[in-house]
């Protein structure tokens, strides 16, 4: 029986800014996305994540929000009220461009650390478009693969032990495309590092 053939993955970094800790009683301010490359049955290649990358600031859904969350970011809740992108709109966009980057491939979102960012971009997914371009579990978390690849308990991860050469050179913002883009050349370092041995 022949083998099947699989279809490639193409690793879309995200990265969200929100203003509490969860979705629904709080709102997604910014999202920004990057292409860090594909992965197929030869190996990864890693892509230039400034070169495909999706940027957009939502209006907020709700009144709650936790002061501290909201100046992590620096984004003006009152300007978005204002000027943010409909969520339904962004998260339509946004979807679009998924399909468009990832034509004969299997898009997978990657983040660091995923959890946090998956769950507020699956949960505006379902809540305003009804699908998710990446399925219900299409999401790979870099801190894993590099507590897998180091041989490290997940808990004793930070970007600060890592080697310095798996890290970006760029700046951590807190704005979401410019740390989607840098969250990309880690993960494009951390496929091609072979891990520390045993």
């Amino acid at each position: 029986m022949p083998a099947r053939r699989v279809k490639p993955s193409l690793y879309i970094s995200v990265d969200v800014e929100a203003d509490g800790p969860i979705p629904g009683p709080y709102s997604m301010l910014s999202l920004g996305a990057a292409v860090a490359g594909t992965q197929d049955a030869d190996g990864f290649t890693a892509a230039d994540p400034e070169k495909q990358t999706f940027y957009r600031e939502l209006r907020p859904i709700g009144t709650e929000f936790v002061p501290e969350a909201l100046a992590v970011s620096g984004l003006d809740r009152e300007r978005l009220l204002d000027e943010g992108a409909e969520p339904a709109v962004a998260l339509a966009e946004f979807s679009a461009w998924v399909r468009e980057v990832a034509v004969g491939a299997q898009p997978v979102m990657c983040g660091y650390p995923a959890s946090y960012d998956w769950m507020f971009l699956y949960w505006y997914l379902i809540r305003f478009t009804g699908a998710s371009p990446f399925g219900h579990s299409g999401c790979l978390d870099m801190k894993t693969l590099y507590a897998t690849k180091a041989r490290l308990p997940l808990r004793a991860v930070a970007k600060g032990t890592m080697p310095r050469e798996l890290l970006s050179r760029r700046r951590h913002t807190h704005h979401a495309l410019d740390d989607a883009i840098e969250q990309a050349e880690l993960f494009a370092n951390l496929m091609a590092w072979p891990g520390n041995s045993q």
